[in-house]
C-alpha cells in the first residue's frame, strides 16, 4: 500500500508540474514556434477543461474499477500528450498536447484521496490530501527554475522527451504496485443526483470552484508573461520568482492540517485563509508597478495561503456518504479544476482586451477579476456548514 501510495504521490507532481510549466517555457515556445500569450491562455485552459470533464467518468470508475487501473491507464494518455507537446510545431500542436495531459493527470490526486477515504481513519483524510498536495506541489518547483536550467541544457524538446518517459515509467509502476482498497458492501445504488440533492455540498461546491482558481491562474500562467512584460525579467529570474511562490505552495497545503487542528474549524480556517488570498490579490492589482521584494512577498503569501484546496475537499468530505465517496470527490474536484479552466479562457481574452501602454494594465485587470469572483465565494462560503472529523 505505501509503495503504491508513493506512486500516486510521484504522479501527482507530474500532474502539478504540468499545469505549470507553460510560465516557465512561454518564452522559448514565442519565440521557437511563435505561441502568443492567447495561445498559451488557451492551452493552459484546455488543460484545466479536459481535466474536469474526466472527473465524472473518473469518479465512476473508482468506485466500481478502483484506482489502480483508472490511474495507470489515463496516466499513459498523458504520456502520449507529453510527446505530442515535443513534437509541436505551432500553437495547435501545443493545444492538442495539454488536453491529452490533461486527461492523463485527471485520475491522480482522486485515486490517492479514494485510498485515504477508504483505508484511513476520517479524522486524518484533511491532513494526508493535503500532504499529497504538498508534496505534489514540488511539481510547482520542477516547473520553475529546475525546468529552466534543463531546457538551457538540452533544449526544450528534448526536455519534454524526458517528461513523457518519466511518466509512462510511472504508469506503470502504478498498475503494478497500487493497491485497490476493499470494497464497500452496499445496496444502495447511488448517482450524482444524490450528491447534488445535498443541500450542504453546495456553498463548498462555491468555494472549491473559486479557490483554487486564482492561485492557479497566476502560478501556472500568468506570473511568467507578467515579469517579462512589466519587469522585462529573463527566463532565469522568472524562474526563480515561479520557485519562491511553489515553494509556498508546498508550505501552505502542509500547513493547513496542523492549523485544522489547531482551530478545530475547517470553515473559520478556510474563510481566513482565502480572505489573506483577496488582500494580496487586491494590493497587487493596486500595486502592479511595485516590483522587488515587494511583488515576490505578496504572490509567496498569495501562493501560501491560496493553498486550501485539499481543506475544501476534506470539508465537503465529511458530508459525503461510504458509496459515493469516489464520485464525491471527483465532483468536488470538477468544480476547483474545471473553473480555472474556464478562468484561464476569460484571463486571456482579458488580457487581449486590455489596451497597452501602460504594461502593467492587463495584468492589473487580471488580478483585479480574480479578487471579485474570490470575493463572491467568500460571500457564499460564508452560509456553510462547519463540519469536522
Amino acid at each position: 500500500m505505501r509503495i503504491g501510495i508513493a506512486c500516486l504521490f510521484a504522479a501527482y507532481v507530474l500532474s502539478q508540474f504540468y499545469r505549470a510549466f507553460l510560465a516557465v517555457l512561454s518564452p522559448v515556445l514565442k519565440q521557437e514556434i511563435g505561441v502568443a500569450a492567447a495561445d498559451l491562455a488557451a492551452a493552459s485552459g484546455l488543460w484545466f477543461l479536459a481535466f474536469a470533464a474526466m472527473q465524472i467518468p473518473v469518479g465512476a470508475a473508482l468506485d466500481r474499477v478502483g484506482p489502480r487501473l483508472t490511474a495507470a491507464a489515463l496516466l499513459m494518455v498523458g504520456a502520449l500528450g507529453a510527446a505530442v507537446f515535443a513534437l509541436a510545431g505551432g500553437p495547435f500542436g501545443i493545444k492538442l498536447a495539454m488536453v491529452l495531459i490533461g486527461i492523463g493527470c485527471s485520475p491522480v490526486l482522486m485515486a490517492g484521496y479514494f485510498i485515504f477515504a477508504r483505508s484511513f481513519a476520517p479524522a486524518v483524510f484533511g491532513t494526508l490530501a493535503g500532504a499529497m498536495v504538498g508534496i505534489g506541489n514540488l511539481g510547482n518547483i520542477g516547473s520553475s527554475l529546475p525546468l529552466t536550467a534543463a531546457v538551457d541544457a538540452f533544449g526544450w524538446r528534448p526536455t519534454v522527451w524526458g517528461l513523457a518517459a518519466i511518466t509512462a515509467l510511472i504508469a506503470t509502476l502504478i498498475a503494478v504496485l497500487v493497491r485497490d482498497p476493499p470494497r464497500v458492501e452496499h445496496t444502495q445504488r447511488g448517482s450524482l443526483l444524490d450528491l447534488l440533492r445535498l443541500r450542504s455540498l453546495w456553498p463548498i461546491f462555491v468555494m472549491m470552484a473559486l479557490c483554487y482558481a486564482p492561485v492557479a491562474a497566476v502560478r501556472g500562467l500568468w506570473v511568467g508573461p507578467y515579469y517579462a512584460d512589466v519587469f522585462g525579467a529573463t527566463a532565469d529570474q522568472i524562474g526563480q520568482v515561479t520557485l519562491m511562490m511553489g515553494l509556498a505552495m508546498v508550505a501552505g497545503s502542509f500547513a493547513y492540517g496542523p492549523m485544522e487542528r489547531l482551530l478545530r474549524s475547517r470553515k473559520r480556517l478556510i474563510l481566513t485563509g482565502n480572505a489573506v488570498v483577496l488582500a494580496t490579490l487586491l494590493l497587487l492589482w493596486a500595486m502592479p508597478l511595485a516590483g522587488g521584494w515587494v511583488t515576490v512577498a505578496l504572490l509567496v503569501l498569495f501562493g501560501f495561503a491560496g493553498s486550501s484546496f485539499p481543506m475544501v475537499i476534506a470539508h465537503g468530505r465529511a458530508f459525503l456518504p461510504a458509496h459515493l465517496v469516489g464520485r464525491g470527490v471527483t465532483l468536488l474536484n470538477l468544480f476547483g479544476i474545471g473553473s480555472v479552466g474556464v478562468l484561464q479562457f476569460v484571463t486571456g481574452r482579458l488580457h487581449a482586451s486590455t489596451p497597452t501602454p501602460p504594461a502593467e494594465a492587463p495584468y492589473a485587470a487580471i488580478f483585479l477579476l480574480l479578487a471579485i469572483t474570490l470575493a463572491v465565494a467568500l460571500a457564499i462560503y460564508a452560509t456553510s456548514r462547519d463540519r469536522t472529523d
